[in-house]
Formats: structure tokens, C-alpha cells, sequence
């Protein structure tokens, strides 16, 4: 990969990162307030849920290197935590990689 996509990628990171979470914490919210749920349900429910996001996070986020950009960013597709629009600040080349990663989340419908 190109050394510009790299230093983008990291610059990008941190704003990627926050996005989910603020996405995550308002879905919790949700689940910890759901009215036709008791206290124990949701908080179990809240609770299982938040430890998927974790392992989504250390897969997204944890032990990036130059080698394996396009994994972690593979693997952010997959989550929802980088989207379309995000990717056009990287290299023609990435994009492409990218946007058949974007297409088959698509079919898959994930």
C-alpha cells in the first residue's frame, strides 16, 4: 500500500472509532431503556451486547501495521464502522480493493 493511505488511514482512525461508539452507546441506550423489558432483561441483553461490540473493536482497532491496513479497514467494512463515503480519500487502487469489500457486504446484506 501506498505510504499517503497509510498516514490517512491513521489520521483517520480516532474519528472512525468515535462514530461507532456513538453509534454502539445510542443503540445501548435503547436496550437499557426498552419498556417491555424488565431491569435483568435488560441489563443482560445490554450487557451481551456490549461485549460483542468490545471484540468488534479490539478486531477493528487493535495492533495496526502498515502490512495489514487493508485488513483492519476490511474488517471495519464489516462492522459498519467505515463507510462508502470514507473511502475516497485513499488511492485509486485502495478504493477499488475497498469498494469490492463495500459490494459483497452488500450482497451479504451485513
Amino acid at each position: 500500500m501506498k505510504e499517503s493511505d497509510w498516514k490517512k488511514f491513521r489520521s483517520m482512525v480516532v474519528t472512525l472509532r468515535e462514530r461507532y461508539i456513538t453509534r454502539c452507546n445510542d443503540r445501548l441506550t435503547v436496550m437499557l431503556n426498552n419498556p417491555d423489558k424488565t431491569e435483568t432483561e435488560r441489563f443482560w441483553e445490554t450487557y451481551e451486547e456490549m461485549k460483542i461490540e468490545a471484540k468488534n473493536l479490539v478486531r477493528c482497532l487493535d495492533g495496526h501495521s502498515r502490512s495489514k491496513m487493508t485488513l483492519f479497514l476490511e474488517r471495519m467494512i464489516r462492522v459498519g464502522m467505515l463507510k462508502r463515503e470514507d473511502i475516497t480519500v485513499f488511492s485509486e487502487e485502495l478504493q477499488e480493493i475497498l469498494g469490492r469489500d463495500f459490494d459483497d457486504c452488500e450482497k451479504d446484506n451485513i
